[in-house]
């Protein structure tokens, strides 16, 4: 896992300190940057102001690292700057990741990830965030994250999706800061935060209960499009960066045509940042110990069985539109290669690896319609994918897997994420696709979240007054209605009353209201009593599913499990939220950017779950520049059927890719339902076995009892929400190997004494749970 980490410390800069006197202007009294280096000396020696252990000395002044007294640091870091604002970079960091650039003594801008700007642009950002406007730092191509220190002001910039977040915890009369919440939470020996837990697994998709909290309690999170300023090590500031337009005096609509335009210039700007970036290999495609030609192996096989990701770029191709966009705009660029040339089966130097996963359980579950029907979408999809790879700069690899690919193998390893998600239970299925990637991977995560519509965007149209822009959806869910049960055609002719009433009550209902009904539906005794009834929402009509994302706030899949103890306290957080912080957004547009975020935080811990050592997963979708793009879109364009497929279409179009196969924009979600299905049937003894004594019935959240009778109706076929299985399961992986391990992140004799959670999840180690005000 790669993540950096500073602070601001409150204390001034002390004066005879051992090493170099710094001046006014940041630089050593004989002209030299006071940058640290990994090991060297630091600004703060024995016995000084801040040092650890001396008499007379503040213990929880903050200690820049020492190599030679042992002062605080993380565990392998890199020092990018020293000073009373130390900031480091931990992990397996490549050289062309770290940019730091200074435009005068003093002020200095550090760059971490895939950023497509020059220097002179960097500077030039640095410079406007010197006057203020850190948003610059924010719209360049690529994925990254930005710290720019001016003087004793300290600006981190989180992106617009939540792909890179960044985390924040007062410490040591200061505040410390990190892209990671782990390692602020070993710094200040959090405990875990029972209440933010239940509201992950009760209300995923509201911002409202989830706040600006994280699993461990003291570690804050800085929200999606604002930025962290921290001045003098004293004052915190969370700022937001972009503008939010009015419901008053609405902006002029934007034309589509200018829109797509502007979402296909994102994306070429931010798949050709990802070309011209260095291109790296890994030690073995360099080994001259390399067996070469292998009887009955191919390049791929041999790579496979040398362990570790192909050299160069590549792409994934399941056949949908999101991947296919990406494969074939990095293979169509001019004068971008994605392979290294002349390394291992990459002897054209200009192809680009696009890895196919075709799961070969599908084809033998024929006892549920479910299964069937995404068995045929499979099919559709590998059909488009063997017709997009007949692109002569595409190098097609096909990826099998049986059931040792399903969801919920393997959860006896893997590695310990930032954060609990929904990955956990799939991550060895995704890592053996991505063994078979490149060192640069592109990933179609988060296009159905960034272009298309969600369904309560239908009552934003209302809003505005445009019922006509109703039509098109409504008639394609009624027609998808009519299609999945022809035994009720009948039912069909209701969808359009059904919608519109579902529409109109979210646009007439306030967001206080609708917050607070949602609070008052999880206290209600009847919520808990159908644990176990029929769950439609999970793909067995389209319109089950958007009439309950027409509201407001709704109870995620694994609600109905929990304890009335843990969906009381997330009521109430709900309530007290709503009363303090009433919202003047749209409720399409909230909505949207709720399932955003977490689309975008499930995919970061997708990442570290699945790491492979030198290969780097990019998801261009989540850049910032694309999200702003996005948003551009209109409403009307927005909601319209197929909309993500023609307007990826049209952007391709746009970057002379006309043509496409047959069935592109199909929607391709329901063999991820069936995957998961199969997989909680094989596993079900060993999900069983992990709910014997499970970790979340101790900390109160669910009852054993009750998650083992799910499992079980569930693996018997019943039509129970197969997510909420996945939530628990994650969640129950990640706390028991966060409480497993030993060790903390920070290293020397000023490290904590204990690591987060060191408590456990145990009654007598439960904190008294801190509300939000509930208002007047």
């Amino acid at each position: 896992m790669r993540w950096l980490v500073g602070w601001s410390s409150a204390a001034a800069t002390p004066d005879g300190r051992r090493g170099s006197p710094r001046t006014a202007n940041g630089r050593t009294a004989n002209g030299r940057a006071a940058y640290g280096s990994s090991g060297g000396p630091g600004p703060y020696g024995p016995g000084g102001p801040g040092a650890y252990g001396s008499a007379g000395s503040d213990p929880h002044t903050a200690h820049v690292p020492d190599g030679q007294d042992g002062g605080l640091r993380p565990i392998g870091a890199h020092v990018l700057w020293g000073g009373p604002d130390p900031l480091w970079a931990v992990g397996d960091w490549r050289p062309d990741e770290i940019r730091v650039v200074e435009a005068e003594p003093g002020n200095r801008l550090a760059v971490l990830g895939c950023c497509g700007a020059g220097d002179d642009e960097l500077r030039l950002g640095l410079i406007a965030a010197r006057g203020g406007a850190f948003r610059h730092l924010t719209a360049w191509p690529g994925s990254y994250t930005a710290v720019a220190s001016v003087g004793r002001r300290i600006t981190v910039a989180a992106d617009l999706a939540g792909a890179r977040p960044v985390f924040h915890a007062p410490w040591a009369g200061g505040t410390a800061y990190a892209t990671a919440a782990l390692p602020l939470a070993d710094l200040i020996e959090a405990e875990l935060d029972f209440g933010h837990l239940a509201v992950q697994l009760a209300c995923p998709e509201a911002p409202e209960a989830l706040g600006d909290g994280t699993p461990f309690r003291g570690v804050r999170r800085v929200p999606p499009g604002h930025a962290l300023i921290v001045r003098d090590g004293g004052s915190r500031e969370v700022a937001g960066y972009e503008t939010s337009g009015s419901l008053v005096v609405g902006a002029p609509p934007v034309d589509p045509e200018t829109a797509v335009a502007g979402v296909r210039d994102a994306l070429v700007d931010a798949v050709r940042a990802r070309l011209t970036a260095p291109r790296h290999a890994a030690e073995h495609d360099t080994d001259v110990r390399d067996p070469g030609p292998v009887p009955g192996m191919g390049p791929a096989d041999r790579q496979r069985a040398r362990g570790g990701p192909a050299p160069g770029v590549g792409a994934d191709l399941s056949g949908g539109p999101a991947s296919g966009t990406l494969a074939l705009l990095a293979a169509g660029l001019p004068g971008t290669p994605g392979t290294v040339l002349g390394s291992g089966a990459a002897g054209a130097g200009e192809r680009l690896l696009a890895v196919t996963f075709n799961d070969l359980t599908l084809a033998h579950r024929s006892d549920d319609p479910r299964d069937t029907a995404g068995a045929d979408s499979h099919l559709a999809e590998l059909e488009r994918a063997h017709s997009i790879a007949e692109n002569p700069r595409l190098r097609h690899v096909v990826v099998t897997g049986g059931q040792e690919a399903l969801p919920y193998a393997d959860l006896a390893g893997g590695p310990l994420t930032d954060e609990p998600g929904p990955s956990l239970v799939t991550a060895e299925r995704h890592r053996g696709r991505l063994s078979a990637g490149s060192s640069d991977h592109f990933l179609g995560s988060g296009a159905r979240q960034v272009v298309d519509a969600h369904p309560a965007r239908l009552a934003d149209l209302l809003l505005d007054r445009r019922r006509r822009h109703l039509v098109r959806p409504v008639a394609a869910l009624a027609r998808a209605e009519g299609q999945s049960s022809g035994q009720a055609a009948g039912r069909s002719l209701l969808v359009p009353v059904t919608i519109y009433r579902a529409a109109r009550r979210l646009a007439r209902t306030s967001y206080r209201d609708g917050v607070t009904e949602a609070a008052a539906l999880l206290r209600d005794s009847a919520f808990t009593a159908a644990a176990f009834a029929p769950y439609p929402e999970g793909g067995e009509s389209a319109v089950d599913a958007s009439v309950a994302a027409l509201t407001w706030c709704r109870p995620g899949p694994a609600a109905r499990w929990l304890t009335g103890e843990a969906l009381a306290e997330v009521s109430l957080r709900l309530e007290g939220a709503a009363q303090a912080r009433p919202s003047v957004e749209r409720p399409g547009e909230r909505r949207a950017r709720a399932a955003l975020t977490r689309a975008a935080a499930d995919h970061r811990v997708l990442e570290q779950a699945v790491e492979i050592r030198g290969q780097r997963l990019h998801a261009p979708f989540f850049d910032n520049q694309v999200v702003r793009a996005a948003r551009e879109l209109p409403e009307a364009l927005r909601v319209r059927p197929e909309a993500r497929g023609s307007i990826l279409r049209a952007a391709l179009a746009g970057a002379g890719v006309h043509e496409l196969p047959p069935g592109w924009g199909a929607p391709t979600h329901a063999t991820h339902h069936a995957a998961l299905r199969a997989g909680v049937r094989l596993a079900a003894e060993h999900l069983l076995e992990l709910f014997r004594a499970p970790l979340l019935a101790e900390a109160g959240l669910v009852e054993a009892r009750v998650v083992r009778q799910a499992v079980q109706r569930v693996a018997r076929g019943e039509q129970l929400p197969v997510e909420g299985i996945a939530d628990l399961v994650s969640m129950e992986l990640w706390l028991g190997r966060l409480l497993a391990r030993r060790g903390t992140c920070w290293t020397g004799s000023a490290a904590p004494r204990h690591r987060a959670a060191a408590a456990g999840v145990h009654p007598d180690g439960r904190y008294e749970r801190i509300l939000p005000p509930t208002g007047g």
